[in-house]
């Protein structure tokens, strides 16, 4: 396993933490921002761990190992994506459609039995506050778990809509490709200029920049920041509580 620095933002415990202390938010201030597109998983709900164990059980019971790591190194891939990038290496050839549907249905079907899943702490907080200020709010996911996506509206009451959804059923090429950001700028008719995404992930970062769109990562998962730093995010907090407190001064 790679090694890499020490995390550079201060936790405070209690689900709060400082924002990073070297960089002044302020100079990182937004004009003109329309619109913020967030991931789902890792973002919105507390799923990642579940996702992790999941994909790890559905790949070895189909002779594919992946570790847990693998599974955060690889957040933000469609599941088919995902699939045959294992598959390639593993197997020495592609993974055809009817496997690949097999497995992330024994995927889909084991996180389903898994402990329920809660929102991440400070999500609903940062998203009201974004309808607040009058900023669209737009979902950009690699997910095809659809008991989670079918739980936005009641987790997250008033603040989506399905005409600004991106899903992975929508998109041909899954995180790190552009492709699902530059559908959610063109669902929300905005430019790059007028968006900003919240991720979690190294590859939903590379999407985001790849897509030419200023990115915040909250780093709700086990990754140290620099691996999120290294994808290029612009900014990385530790959790929802220091984005909210550094909302108005990103958001000029």
């Amino acid at each position: 396993m790679q090694e890499h620095s020490m995390s550079d933002t201060t936790n405070t415990g209690k689900g709060r933490a400082e924002s990073p202390s070297f960089i002044d938010v302020a100079s990182l201030g937004r004009k003109n921002v329309r619109a913020l597109l967030f991931d789902m998983d890792g973002v919105l709900f507390d799923s990642m761990k579940n996702h992790a164990e999941a994909w790890v059980r559905a790949m070895k019971a189909n002779n594919l190992v992946m570790s847990h790591e693998d599974v955060y190194m690889n957040e933000g891939r469609t599941g088919e994506g995902t699939i045959d990038i294992f598959a390639q290496a593993q197997w020495g050839r592609a993974a055809t459609a009817e496997e690949m549907q097999y497995i992330y249905k024994v995927k889909s079907d084991i996180f389903n039995t898994l402990p329920h899943v809660e929102p991440v702490a400070g999500a609903l907080e940062v998203l009201q506050a974004v309808k607040a200020m009058g900023r669209q709010r737009v979902i950009v996911t690699g997910s095809g778990q659809k008991s989670l996506l079918e739980r936005l509206e009641s987790n997250f009451p008033g603040i989506f809509n399905a005409e600004l959804m991106v899903t992975a059923f929508d998109v041909q090429h899954g995180k790190p490709h552009p492709e699902p950001y530059l559908m959610g700028l063109a669902k929300a008719g905005i430019s790059a200029e007028e968006a900003i995404v919240v991720e979690n992930a190294p590859l939903g970062v590379e999407s985001a920049k790849g897509a030419g769109i200023f990115t915040i990562a909250v780093n709700t998962g086990p990754l140290p920041d620099k691996v999120l730093y290294d994808a290029g995010a612009d900014i990385v907090f530790p959790n929802h509580f220091a984005l909210l407190e550094a909302l108005p001064k990103l958001l000029r």
